[in-house]
């Protein structure tokens, strides 16, 4: 049996510090491709988001969460009043707006 099958011999420990380097640098860079993949572009695009919605003012045109589009009609705090037609106004969330349109693009409202 011993013709097919070669004996299995452990392999010496040659070097503690360069193992525990590498068991410490494989969490690191797996930290580091996290970082850069998902945590950054994330908190850059927070960000972004916070600067627009900071941004809006009485006559902005938006389009909201719940896919419909206004013109800003007053602003209360955290909430903005949406006139979504002549005689349709809403409440919403500032914090619900994904997108402010350029100016001109409702007509009807």
């Amino acid at each position: 049996m011993s013709l097919f099958i070669q004996a299995a011999h452990a392999a010496p420990e040659t070097a503690g510090a360069a193992g525990l380097f590498g068991q410490i640098l494989l969490p690191v860079a797996f930290f580091a491709i996290f970082y850069f993949l998902v945590i950054r572009p994330q908190s850059k695009r927070t960000k972004e988001h916070r600067a627009m919605v900071n941004a809006l003012t009485v006559g902005s045109e938006i389009i909201f969460a719940g896919g419909l589009m206004g013109r800003i009609k007053a602003i209360e705090g955290d909430y903005a009043v949406v006139s979504l037609n002549n005689n349709t106004d809403v409440k919403v969330q500032r914090a619900s707006v994904i997108s402010v349109l350029p100016a001109g693009t409702i007509e009807s409202v």
